[in-house]
């Protein structure tokens, strides 16, 4: 059977980046994850590294543009050549419009939208002369409004949404498959549960099956790819 490539998830912690790394993994795929800090990367890899694939993990600004080039280097040298790369970061100021600063919007900017690109980017140099990959960008609800006090996480989703549809514009032809995941409504975690013991478990998104979304999305067939979908419990209006 041949190796699986490999797999780089920006922006991991113990919700979703923990799911898809997980769920990647038991594909046979080895896993580089990424955070900003040691501790949550080390956390996350020694459970995948449990599923008996190979991990790197590396405590990274993802808006380092050095630091990027860097992992998806180590990635391709380390694991093996890349098949799906995963931004899963954000960064969010909420704040009234009269109170945002210059610097929170950049920061929220730079977190959900040049972070993207910086990976997309690298991956894609890779991914192309190969003909075939996967890119896929996590996006939000403020990927498709901008809500009150929220304004400088959506400048940053929008902005990461636009990146997605200019990449799969540009790349699908040439075989890489991009796709923008709209999670819309709250991620279940410890300490929504404990906020909520009233609600359905099932009223929040479960990182689990939002990790089963983006591995289909990562197999379908390219006559079938989605460039964009929706995901939201059955219990939110939009």
């Amino acid at each position: 059977m041949a190796e699986k490539g490999s797999v780089i998830i920006v922006g991991v912690g113990p919700g979703l980046g923990a799911s898809l790394a997980r769920r990647f993994a038991r594909e046979g795929h080895p896993i580089a994850l990424a955070a900003r800090t040691q501790a949550k990367v080390d956390a996350i890899a020694g459970e995948v590294a449990g599923l008996g694939v190979k991990v790197l993990g590396a405590a990274i600004d993802g808006t380092d543009e050095a630091a990027v080039t860097d992992l998806v280097a180590r990635t391709e040298k380390e694991l093996g050549p890349l098949e799906v790369a995963v931004y899963n970061a954000s960064g969010r100021a909420i704040k009234s419009i009269l109170d945002l600063t210059a610097q929170d919007m950049e920061d929220s900017w730079r977190k959900s939208c040049l972070g993207g690109f910086f990976l997309g980017r690298e991956a894609a140099r890779r991914m192309l002369p190969r003909g075939h990959g996967t890119i896929l960008m996590t996006g939000a609800t403020a990927s498709m409004r901008g809500g009150k006090n929220f304004a400088a996480f959506a400048v940053g989703k929008f902005g990461l949404r636009a990146l997605a549809q200019s990449m799969a514009r540009e790349f699908g032809p040439q075989g890489i498959h991009v796709a923008h995941i709209n999670i819309d409504g709250g991620i279940m975690s410890e300490r929504v549960k404990d906020m909520v013991k009233d609600r359905p478990k099932d009223s929040f998104l479960e990182p689990d099956a939002i990790a089963d979304v983006y591995y289909g999305l990562h197999k379908q067939h390219r006559s079938t790819w989605s460039q964009e979908i929706d995901l939201r419990p059955w219990v939110e209006k939009f």
